[in-house]
């Protein structure tokens, strides 16, 4: 699989993608968590979501939501039009797996899970990888890898966090013997 590096770069694709998001979402949102939706699958950049969030705020687009000490932000009805009615150049596969990733997430927040990816690179040029996912502040998965090339790394970072639930209880099942044909010499 090969690394996806913030493949939207038109101000306006980026503003109907995170409309796109926003709209299908349908709640209010804090800044810190559209900001890690918008951006976990790397489709947009960070300086690009940064500005082109700034500019649905001010368009009226994004409306502001003050509640107790927090700020909240949701779609407004012309928000939600030009999600309906636009589409821009993103592609299908981008909506979706974006769409996915971002309802994930919202349901790992909502338990009190966060899930992790770091890497680095070693002397040899491989990769050390480590997949973590924290439920209520606690440790309950730990997985560290050894990744023989970027390549080989972003698959495995890509599925972990695309389906960390899947992957959970794959170790789970294998360590408890559930799917002991693949412990079958």
């Amino acid at each position: 699989m090969i690394m996806m590096i913030a493949p939207l770069k038109k101000k306006d694709d980026i503003k109907i993608f995170i409309l796109y998001l926003l709209h299908n979402l349908n709640k209010p949102l804090e800044f810190e968590d559209i900001n890690a939706i918008v951006m976990q699958d790397g489709v947009v950049g960070g300086i690009d979501f940064a500005e082109c969030f700034a500019e649905l705020l001010d368009s009226g687009n994004i409306k502001e939501i003050h509640d107790e000490n927090k700020i909240f932000y949701l779609i407004t009805e012309r928000g939600r039009h030009i999600a309906e009615n636009l589409q821009g150049e993103i592609l299908g596969y981008i909506r979706t797996r974006s769409l996915k990733s971002a309802l994930r997430f919202i349901s790992f927040k909502e338990r009190g899970s966060e899930i992790k990816t770091s890497f680095s690179i070693r002397a040899d040029g491989k990769y050390d990888l480590c997949c973590q996912i924290i439920d209520e502040r606690q440790l309950s998965l730990e997985i560290k890898l050894v990744a023989d090339n970027v390549n080989q790394l972003e698959l495995m970072r890509h599925t972990f966090d695309d389906r960390p639930e899947v992957v959970y209880r794959g170790v789970l099942a294998l360590l408890t013997g559930e799917i002991d044909y693949l412990l079958d010499d």
